[in-house]
């Protein structure tokens, strides 16, 4: 049976342009896919699904093309065709594909299939605890950590290769890193198992470093903690983390701020809170009394009659955090402390001050009072 003019295949004029015989040929392959029919349906339309594709393989390459102008089918022999070009059997079907697809995903068709070169990869990030305490936190400091690092394995020169030999060529992949994988008519890349994504094959690795070309050695890095830094928060410092695969950019060290507890203090956001312990007497009668602050002491008037669990506010003695434009507040939180190991004389002295405080009644005490009210309500007392 004669061959069909190819312009005729695909349906284009003698003068069309590549766009054209390409946009033609990508219509008509998914047309005559055969996954798209079925029973006889489908061997018919593969018959027609080789005939499009030999078509555009040989009007598509430019030097075929004009032995085909000029000779007709007599001026390109079949076994001219390039490595998987052959129209029989399915194994077109993935190559055929890939043309379609590798344009519309911005690949180069033909030859070698894809992008060339080694598979390079971006390093690995790292890790660092850093415990600071809360002063440290408020006010920011300078500090020096050591994390490991990696550098170029000196008897090697880095090639990763025992010294006198030198790595090979994969032979999976040719150097490329990648291999080709078909799902259905889909041609997937992948990295080369056999090298790793390398290209090369390092068949007498260097005894020094394992064949990695890097020694893994420890360095010390300079690390500024800036003034209001909070637990929690990490300082990113780029490059510094693992090296990268083939040539790739290292990965980043992130240090993550981790606030020791203080004996005095409790952070809250940009706030500090407190507990403030006084004398009973000092809560009764009221005065002055210092409490402490990140920056010194300050002072508080404690009025009469203060009782447990009152809360004195101090403005902009917090800390003002990373992004924060003004300090946070110190909150003093008053704890009554109850005077324990009294003497016979104290003793004394106190169970006088109780009876006088019974005989002046609820005006003393009102709080107490009024709870032995409810007390009595709720047990009909």
């Amino acid at each position: 049976m004669a061959k069909r003019d190819f312009y005729e295949v695909l349906g284009v004029a003698k003068n069309a342009s590549e766009e054209e015989i390409k946009k033609a040929y990508r219509k008509l392959a998914m047309k005559f896919h055969p996954d798209r029919h079925q029973g006889d349906e489908a061997k018919e339309a593969e018959g027609k699904f080789k005939e499009v594709k030999e078509a555009y393989e040989m009007l598509s390459d430019a030097q075929k093309r004009a032995a085909y102008d000029q000779y007709g089918h007599a001026g390109v022999d079949p076994s001219m065709r390039g490595p998987g070009g052959g129209a029989e059997g399915f194994g077109g079907f993935g190559e055929a594909f890939g043309d379609i697809f590798g344009d519309i995903f911005g690949q180069q068709r033909g030859g070698g299939g894809g992008r060339g070169g080694r598979q390079v990869f971006r390093g690995g990030d790292l890790s660092y605890a850093m415990e600071v305490t809360l002063e440290e936190a408020a006010t920011g400091k300078d500090a020096q950590i050591r994390i490991p690092s990696w550098d170029e394995c000196d008897p090697c020169g880095g090639s990763g290769a025992k010294k006198g030999t030198s790595a090979k060529t994969c032979g999976t992949c040719q150097g490329s890193g990648t291999v080709q994988m078909r799902q259905g008519f889909f041609s997937v890349q992948q990295t080369c198992p056999h090298c790793r994504g390398s290209g090369k094959i390092i068949a007498d690795p260097c005894p020094s470093c394992s064949g990695q070309g890097k020694l893994k050695k420890q360095k010390t890095l300079e690390v500024k903690i800036p003034a209001g830094i909070d637990d929690g928060m990490r300082i990113r410092s780029t490059g510094n983390g693992e090296p990268g695969t083939n040539g790739g950019p290292p990965g980043d060290l992130y240090i993550e701020i981790r606030l020791k507890k203080h004996e005095i203090f409790e952070r809250d956001g940009d706030d500090l809170h407190c507990s403030v312990p006084i004398g009973f007497s000092k809560a009764a009668l009221g005065g002055e009394i210092d409490v402490p602050t990140l920056s010194g002491k300050a002072a508080i008037d404690i009025p009469e009659g203060t009782q447990t669990g009152k809360q004195f506010r101090l403005r902009g003695k917090g800390i003002k955090g990373v992004r924060a434009s003004y300090p946070g507040d110190l909150y003093c939180h008053i704890t009554v402390e109850t005077p324990v190991k009294l003497t016979e004389h104290q003793r004394k002295l106190l169970k006088e001050f109780d009876e006088s405080l019974q005989k002046g009644g609820a005006k003393h005490m009102p709080t107490g009072n009024s709870w032995t009210d409810k007390l009595k309500g709720l047990f009909g007392a």
